[in-house]
């Protein structure tokens, strides 16, 4: 049996940068979960390293071989892990740039864990005004746990195994893993199209 594929995507613009700190934390729980019935892979796709790619892409339509091959690890997962800073009470505009050059139906049906780091509390609720319409349009899966981590997330409180964001983590990573254990298997395309009156023919005696 294949291992499952999950992959993380950061849209962090510092490095090192708390976006990608709460990218590795959730990919990590998610992948203790799922180990636990399956052998799963991870992967961090770095937006910061695809920016000006990706303002190309926006422009001309046609993403080079890293964008490409990072869309395809997206899109191919069984899982995906969506992480942005939030500015301006909302979603970096790398990370919607992003999404953005990725086609509308590829995420159709894939589970998706939705997180979000910011200086404060009070921007938490980008994550649901923002980001959790962002991929029910695109007909994703979401996760309904979402995770926020303000700058005092990342001291002592953020150890609290009860109540704290690693609490919040391993509650929403344990969802993620659930989604897509529960996920059916792909069907397999079909090749050809059989005309109707061949069909019918094979039905006569």
């Amino acid at each position: 049996m294949k291992p499952l594929k999950l992959v993380a995507v950061s849209a962090g613009l510092s490095q090192p940068s708390s976006t990608r700190l709460l990218a590795d934390r959730l990919a990590e729980a998610a992948r203790r979960h799922l180990a636990e019935e399956r052998a799963t892979e991870v992967r961090v796709v770095e937006l910061r390293d695809l920016a000006t790619d990706i303002a190309n892409t926006m422009v001309t339509g046609f993403p080079g071989a890293a964008l490409r091959e990072a869309i395809e690890a997206v899109t191919e997962a069984d899982g995906v892990i969506a992480v942005t800073p939030i500015f301006t009470a909302s979603y970096s505009g790398l990370f919607k740039s992003f999404f953005d050059v990725i086609d509308n139906t590829a995420l159709a049906g894939k589970p998706v864990l939705i997180a979000a780091t910011g200086g404060t509390a009070r921007h938490s609720l980008a994550l649901e005004h923002a980001l959790r319409p962002l991929f029910a349009y695109l007909r994703a899966i979401v996760v309904p746990t979402a995770v926020y981590a303000a700058s005092e997330d990342w001291g002592t409180g953020g150890d609290d195994r009860t109540d704290g964001l690693a609490a919040r983590i391993s509650h929403a990573a344990e969802e993620l893993a659930g989604l897509v254990l529960r996920r059916p298997a792909a069907a397999e395309p079909i090749d050809a199209v059989i005309p109707f009156e061949q069909q019918l023919a094979a039905l006569r005696p």
